[in-house]
Order: structure tokens, then C-alpha cells, then sequence
């Protein structure tokens, strides 16, 4: 295998992630060669390379959402299949594919060998494959990019810190036939179901199915949107009366001036009209053997007992 790290992403370094990968994959007899990002649009160089270099059976990629994004850019159109070791700040296509947060544990999921045929989302060329969006969590991933801390913590202070001063914006949607003009507090399309650290924006979502799930976020007044919160961390975004939600294959977003988005949380420019795609099946990726369905409260509240088991297993083994 190939492992494309990201020393920089995350929270956890990866002096001692690295030697333990290698190490536990040794003992399965599998040789690592190890490459370090070094500035952007490296992991894809990094995956295109093992990918036409014609020694490896995988590329695995030990980073967050962005690297993630990065590396399997590399991969589309290839039959290369690519793993992940989630060591990011969100974790969103490693959590919603089921993967715990554990790099134990997320080895084991590649070594029983099921692949599956994920689909690829596509903003004017740009790929994504857990969220693209534009509004208000588009200008909290540009305050994020800029923070020196990286983390949940983090986040969660951009985010009040943008919302004190963040104004809507006007958007022209076309969809299935339909022309939806709103004024949205933001507009996610979404591959996979959550943004990440389970805050799940469109939780009935697939990266098999070949579509992508739209959820459009209205304005409200302080109240309302402070119980947004409470409904994307337990799955119950369908019942908000702020929150419109529907499934599609492509559209189109017009806003009347271009700016800031975000592409698997990393922020990018994007001008006033987006044109929005699924790619069926574009990319292999390694994934747990069984797909579980989701309940609201059930499965956030499942996966935040695991979540707390596995941290207090790092503190007690002291990594």
C-alpha cells in the first residue's frame, strides 16, 4: 500500500500514527510505502502516482476531509481503491461509511477486503464526496481555514463568531424540473450524510444510490436557529419547519453575486452560478462489510457512546 499522511491535519500528530500503521500492517504482511503532503493538491499528485505506478493493491490516506478529498481525486477513473485512517477534525466520509475514530480499528475494516462503488459529486468541475455548500457554513469553514487551532472547540467558536454577524443570502435553485427562488441561511448538497463529528446535515443520505441529497436552510428568528443545532446532532432535520430537503441527480445554484463555498469543509471561491453533479460509482473506497440504517437519536446517541469508549481507551493507553 501507499500511505499518503497529512502531518498537519487534525489534532493528533501523526509522529506516532505512522510507525503504529506501518507497524500493525507489517504484522498482516503488507509492505507500506509512506509519502507526506507538503503543500495542497499533493495528496492528489501523491494518489495519481500510485495509482499509475503499477506496485501498489491500495492507496491509504491518513488525514482528514480535505486530504481525503485530495487522494481519491487522484483516484477517479482508476481502478485503485483507497482506504482511510480518519485522523482529521471532522472525519465526515470515514464516519458516515461507519468507520470508528480509532486507528486500530480502522485497519481492520480494510483487511477484510469490501469495497464499494462510491459516488462523486462535482461544483463546477470541483469534486466533493461528503458536502459542498454555500452560506452560512461556507463562511464559517473560510473562519475555520484561518484559525492556527484546529478541532471541534475550534469550529464551534468560528461558528459563533460568524453568526453575530452573518447576513442571508438570495438563491435561485433549479432541480428536477422545479425553480426554487429562496432566501436560505445556507444551501448544503450532500454526497454522504453528515458534515462531520456526527452533525448529520442530510442524514438519510448515500454515496451508492447516484444522487445527491439538497437540504436548504431557511432564515429564522435567534431561537429557531439555535435549535438547528439540536436537530442536525439528532438526525431530526426532517421535522424542522425551517429546513427544506429533496434528492436529485444535478442542479443549479444562482446567487446574485459569487464568493465563499466549501468543498468537504475546505473553503473555496466560487462565482455567482454553480452547476452541481453526481458521478455514479466514480471512486472504490474500502467500507465496513455491513451498512446500518439511521434512526434519529438512535444512532447519533450509539455513536457518541462509542465515540466517548474510544477516548477514554486513548487516555488509558496514553495515545
Amino acid at each position: 500500500m501507499a500511505l499518503i499522511v497529512n502531518p498537519a491535519s487534525g489534532t493528533v500528530s501523526k509522529l506516532k500514527i505512522v510507525p503504529h500503521v506501518v507497524e500493525k500492517l507489517a504484522r498482516l504482511g503488507i509492505d507500506i510505502d509512506t509519502y507526506n503532503t507538503r503543500h495542497a493538491g499533493h495528496a492528489t499528485e501523491l494518489a495519481r502516482h500510485a495509482a499509475l505506478a503499477g506496485k501498489y493493491d491500495a492507496v491509504l490516506v491518513c488525514g482528514g476531509d480535505g486530504t481525503v478529498n485530495e487522494a481519491a481525486c487522484g483516484l477517479l477513473g482508476t481502478d485503485m481503491p483507497m482506504a482511510i485512517v480518519p485522523a482529521g477534525s471532522g472525519n465526515g466520509l470515514a464516519r458516515h461509511l461507519g468507520m470508528p475514530v480509532d486507528i486500530d480499528r480502522s485497519l481492520n475494516i480494510f483487511t477484510h477486503g469490501n469495497i464499494i462503488d462510491a459516488d462523486c459529486g462535482t461544483a463546477n468541475g470541483s469534486n466533493f464526496f461528503c458536502t459542498f455548500g454555500v452560506g452560512f457554513d461556507a463562511a464559517v469553514s473560510e473562519r475555520f481555514a484561518r484559525s492556527r487551532r484546529r478541532g471541534l472547540t475550534t469550529y464551534l467558536i468560528s461558528a459563533l463568531d460568524e453568526y453575530v454577524r452573518f447576513c442571508p443570502d438570495e438563491y435561485v435553485i433549479e432541480a428536477n424540473g422545479r425553480t426554487i427562488a429562496e432566501k436560505a441561511f445556507l444551501v448544503v448538497v450532500c454526497n454522504a450524510s453528515q458534515y462531520g463529528n456526527n452533525a448529520f446535515i442530510a442524514p438519510n443520505a448515500s454515496i451508492t444510490d447516484g444522487k445527491l441529497d439538497v437540504t436548504i436552510v431557511h432564515t429564522g428568528n435567534l431561537v429557531q436557529q439555535a435549535l438547528l443545532g439540536m436537530d442536525f446532532i439528532t438526525g431530526y432535520i426532517g421535522r424542522n419547519a425551517l429546513i427544506d430537503t429533496f434528492r436529485t441527480s444535478s442542479l443549479r445554484i444562482h446567487r446574485k453575486d459569487g464568493g465563499p463555498a466549501h468543498i468537504d469543509g475546505d473553503p473555496v471561491e466560487m462565482p455567482s452560478d454553480i452547476s452541481i453533479e453526481c458521478r455514479p460509482a466514480a471512486l472504490k473506497i474500502f467500507a465496513p462489510t455491513k451498512e446500518t440504517s439511521f434512526k434519529p437519536i438512535i444512532t447519533p446517541m450509539s455513536l457518541f457512546f462509542r465515540d466517548m469508549f474510544l477516548h477514554c481507551r486513548h487516555l488509558i493507553k496514553g495515545h
